[in-house]
């Protein structure tokens, strides 16, 4: 009888060949490599506690026949996994999804394969112009407030890291995980620990899944925005969308609105339609940028040259007296700061980086915690002005045209402006600037932050290093809303439902895509009980 099992904890050389699994299962539980069938790593990580004995800590999954002794590191598991309902199950239902993020993506996918008619809308471009029009913005400044770095197909997410860890436990999460792997030739993201695709493979993943939704016989509208819903009776009627062709009505049962965190003229328009919705914390900050070799002698010790590990990360956090917390957050190991900006005559950074990861400078955000008290407005949406105003007054005292406000780690802490750059050169166009945080941050934002690199300094030698780099701002790391929905993720709008991190409910891509699972699950299963 076969059996299927896990062997956890297993130390393995940075000079392991892992083309031979099965010698190491063999040496670990005591048992023939003959009888060890379909072996695969599951999960892989760095243990680099101890510098000189840097190593890999690995989880594999493995068939056999054979009796196997008691083993604390071995687990028994079954064959199930999750799988998403297919068949006619929402037959005779149209939906429209707004949105082709993650959640808009895997909704659509899910709703697709339980049989029901769904139009797919995107404000932005499809992936291959979107990327021409976020060049031509670093390369001229010519900003295309519907394609950029935050719409377009794939959503935010694409140009980012990639980036798939998350915090949540969902057996949805695994089957994300398999059809980006899938779709976006990486088989690596299924066993490393901290799994990220990388722009480069994202843009064409999504174009892959683009293929499916159409194979499965979606629509897919690009340069359709939605600018109205129509109700009676507080139940959703149909959408009013812009198009290249103008505005045009269609006729719907369902809309989700996977709008993503940056959709703040479509937040208004829900919010003056009716829709329930409240403030949410979130947070603001800068980028800071780094040699790469800092931070991998940091994490590594003299391993860090060693060809089998890859570009070190971190992840760092402290909470200070005054209850605010400074931690970083989307770390790129190996990237670049890019322009976020999807509004005229206002600048927001965030960070990419390729599959590979080879780059000169590792960038992070570092990031200040911000609750609705500090947004002085009890309004739904208070927290998009507060975002508004840091990105008005960085884009003035940039040059407005663009150029990010800079200052040195070294600089800051002094509180002078920077006058030349040192060991590090910036890596954000179209252009920088060298700016005080302070003219264009909150007073609470800076005294946290100087706070916090003089802490992460004694946690990453070198982290408060003088010709480090600020890049800002950094206004984007979360929704500043959450519109409202019920048990089964209805909002007060009969037939619409709220989803991913636009909408509140996520923080990631693979989270927003799970959420997205979830939706469409909700909506088979109202259908299926009415």
């Amino acid at each position: 009888m076969i059996k299927i099992y896990r062997l956890s904890n297993v130390k393995v050389s940075l000079d392991a060949d892992f083309s031979n699994l099965e010698g190491v299962i063999s040496k670990e539980v005591g048992i023939s490599k003959k009888n060890i069938f379909n072996c695969s790593l599951y999960k892989k990580s760095v243990d680099a506690r101890k510098k000189n004995n840097v190593h890999f800590i690995c989880t594999i999954d493995f068939d056999t026949t054979a009796m196997i002794k008691q083993n604390n590191n071995l687990t028994e598991i079954s064959g199930e996994k999750y799988t998403p309902p297919t068949g006619d199950l929402c037959k005779g239902q149209h939906i429209i999804v707004v949105g082709s993020g993650p959640a808009g993506l895997f909704c659509t996918l899910t709703l697709l394969k339980a049989g029901a008619k769904v139009t797919l809308l995107e404000r932005g471009e499809c992936v291959e112009q979107r990327t021409k029009d976020i060049t031509e913005f670093q390369n001229s400044g010519k900003l295309n407030i519907n394609s950029n770095i935050q719409f377009g197909e794939g959503g935010a997410g694409t140009f980012s890291d990639g980036k798939l860890n998350t915090g949540i436990k969902n057996p949805r999460c695994r089957y994300v995980l398999e059809e980006l792997s899938k779709h976006c030739n990486a088989p690596d993201i299924l066993y490393d620990a901290k799994p990220h695709i990388g722009t480069d493979r994202l843009v064409l993943g999504v174009k892959s899944i683009r293929q499916e939704i159409l194979n499965l016989g979606g629509v897919v509208l690009f340069s359709h925005r939605l600018v109205d819903i129509d109700i009676k009776d507080n139940t959703v009627k149909g959408a009013v969308v812009s198009s290249p062709d103008g505005e045009k009505y269609i006729e719907c049962d369902k809309i989700i609105l996977a709008i993503g965190h940056s959709a703040r003229d479509t937040f208004y328009m829900l919010y003056d339609k009716g829709f329930d919705m409240c403030q949410k914390p979130f947070s603001v900050g800068v980028r800071v940028e780094h040699p790469q070799t800092l931070i991998d002698k940091s994490q590594y010790g003299d391993a860090y040259i060693h060809p089998a590990l890859a570009p070190a990360d971190y992840k760092l956090s402290c909470h200070l007296e005054d209850g605010r917390g400074v931690y970083s957050f989307c770390m790129c190991p190996g990237g670049t700061v890019v322009p976020a900006a999807s509004e005229e005559g206002m600048i927001c950074t965030n960070g990419m980086s390729v599959s590979k990861r080879n780059g000169e400078n590792a960038n992070s955000a570092l990031l200040v915690s911000v609750e609705p008290k500090d947004f002085e407005s009890e309004h739904p949406l208070a927290g998009v002005e507060f975002q508004r105003k840091i990105e008005r007054d960085a884009f003035v005292s940039g040059g407005e045209n663009y150029s990010a406000p800079v200052q040195l780690v070294g600089d800051f802490l002094k509180n002078r402006t920077s006058k030349n750059f040192g060991k590090v050169k910036p890596s954000y166009l179209p252009n920088t600037k060298f700016v005080k945080l302070d003219e264009y941050l909150p007073d609470f934002v800076t005294k946290s932050l100087r706070l916090g690199i003089v802490e992460f300094g004694k946690k990453i030698r070198g982290f408060d290093m003088d010709d480090a780099i600020l890049t800002g701002p950094e206004t984007r790391s979360s929704s500043p809303v959450r519109i409202l929905r019920d048990e089964h993720l209805v909002s007060n709008i009969k037939g619409v439902y709220p989803c991913g991190e636009g909408a509140g409910y996520a923080g990631g891509i693979t989270s927003a895509a799970v959420d997205g699972i979830k939706v469409a699950e909700s909506i088979i299963e109202n259908i299926k009980n009415s």
